[in-house]
């Protein structure tokens, strides 16, 4: 089956970090984690090249909800394979694949683009695809109309709140508007 991909970003969407500070949001969990790869060290993965917030908010039930929406999950996040580590089994979630942003982690673009655009629209190769995060702009949007042969959804998260239900009927609704099989859950 060839579902449509759902790119998931950790920071912003799954973790509100931009919340009040000293408030875990109702229905979330804290989760902490170490720091640039502290943990890490010695389990052949490369140290983080960005700062993880101490804590991480999470909400279980997120899991359960992206599972259900008709798509193939796959980590758009510098946490990369960590989130395979740290993030998944908080949700729920089976280990994902995930896109490898090598050298362009956090490397700003001259065009403005964000610098995750380029790799996603590459990784989804004509593929249809909706991508979650905090960090998009009209700009991105641009870049996929004139570089992906397929569909694709920029859909915005407040980082202050994380993923809502309406967030939720967001991507239902796109993966239910594509000519795809849908998975049922």
């Amino acid at each position: 089956m060839n579902r449509p991909l759902l790119f998931l970003d950790v920071d912003g969407p799954l973790n509100p970090y931009a919340a009040e500070p000293e408030r875990c949001p109702d229905g979330y969990t804290t989760l902490r984690t170490p720091l640039d790869g502290e943990a890490r060290e010695g389990h052949g993965s490369r140290p983080s090249r960005r700062r993880r917030p101490p804590q991480v908010w999470l909400n279980p039930e997120h899991g359960r909800f992206l599972l259900r929406l008709g798509f193939e999950l796959c980590w758009a996040t510098t946490w990369m394979d960590d989130a395979n580590r740290w993030i998944a089994p908080v949700l729920g979630l089976p280990d994902l694949p995930f896109v490898d942003f090598g050298d362009v982690v956090l490397q700003e673009r001259p065009d403005g683009v964000h610098w995750k655009t380029g790799p996603l629209v590459d990784y989804a190769n004509g593929r249809p695809f909706a991508w979650v995060d905090d960090e998009q702009s009209e700009l991105d949007q641009a870049y996929v109309t004139a570089h992906h042969r397929g569909s694709g959804l920029l859909h915005h998260v407040n980082p202050r709140v994380g993923l809502r239900a309406d967030d939720f009927h967001t991507l239902a609704g796109f993966a239910r508007s594509l000519d795809t099989p849908r998975a049922t859950g």
